[in-house]
């Protein structure tokens, strides 16, 4: 019996990897939501690590723009508590996956940053999310996983495509920034692919390290709501493309965000497939509450 501990499990990711896990035979899970567990209290999170084989900590600070006003803060959440759960985690034997960003590279790229790219973040968020990957890889070099993932859309909370469908409903035009590249990463496919590594891990098939759990391709936050107008049959002509510097924001966000995935062959395991390919099997899915469903 292998037992998982989620922290963050009332997000958007967490979520779905409690499904995820729930559905695998032989194993148990511990679901830590925030009022369970602040990953900040270093006492907290030994007591809460102690007893499980397998940490996943999909708690995060994600607010980009509040971390340019508030990163101390920030980075007591990304940092300072995932060093907690890696200390936890080497005290008792438990290997950890942490949750990272695509944030940590300075977007000045023309070709997908590889897993060994030196990270430069430009921003704050960034910045609190590298301090939590350190951590993880100098006090877990035989047992710490971390897997970068970018752009998340999902059922269970707030992000990119339900927005655009909520402001559809608002607008006859959408302005959407066309000069950013990503990978759009529906949480589902990305909660699967975690519980595929981690049972790579435990049988020894994956080393530890960096791993990119993003979409296959790329696109801009245009292409994306071009995308989610046509798959929810409305016309993607509604949507019109804009220059990032005419949508400020606190927090500056890089140019191009598009990761390479290198690692997951050597660990016996496909990538994520092209993110239009899993953008579309959202759309599809019937589980509720997914709010870009079709009635």
């Amino acid at each position: 019996m292998i037992r998982v501990l989620v922290t963050g499990a009332g997000g958007m990711l967490g979520q779905d990897l409690l499904a995820e896990l729930r559905a695998q035979p032989g194993v148990t899970v511990t679901a830590a939501i925030r009022s369970d567990l602040d990953i900040t209290d270093a006492t907290a999170v030994a007591t809460a690590v102690a007893g499980h084989d397998v940490v996943i900590n999909t708690a995060s600070w994600t607010d980009v723009d509040a971390a340019e006003r508030h990163e101390a803060a920030a980075t007591a959440v990304n940092g300072t508590g995932v060093a907690h759960l890696a200390q936890a985690c080497a005290a008792t034997g438990a290997l950890l996956v942490q949750i990272s960003t695509d944030y940590v590279f300075p977007g000045d790229s023309r070709a997908p940053y590889a897993e060994d790219a030196p990270p430069a973040p430009i921003n704050a968020y960034g910045r609190s999310k590298l301090v939590g990957e350190h951590a993880v890889v100098r006090l877990l070099p035989d047992a710490g996983y971390v897997v970068r993932t970018a752009w998340l859309y999902g059922a269970h909370g707030s992000n990119f495509v339900a927005t655009v469908l909520s402001l559809a409903e608002q607008h006859e035009h959408l302005d959407v920034v066309d000069d950013q590249q990503g990978q759009p990463t529906w949480s589902r496919a990305l909660a699967s692919q975690l519980v595929r590594l981690v049972g790579a891990a435990l049988s020894g098939r994956a080393a530890p390290g960096v791993y990119h759990g993003t979409a296959s391709g790329r696109t801009t936050w245009y292409g994306l709501a071009r995308s989610v107008f046509a798959l929810h049959g409305l016309d993607p002509d509604r949507i019109r493309p804009i220059t990032s510097d005419r949508s400020p924001r606190s927090a500056a966000r890089p140019a191009y965000s598009v990761l390479g995935h290198g690692r997951w062959a050597a660990a016996g395991l496909p990538p994520l497939s092209d993110w239009h390919t899993t953008l579309a099997a959202a759309f599809a899915s019937a589980a509720p509450p997914a709010p870009w469903k079709v009635a």
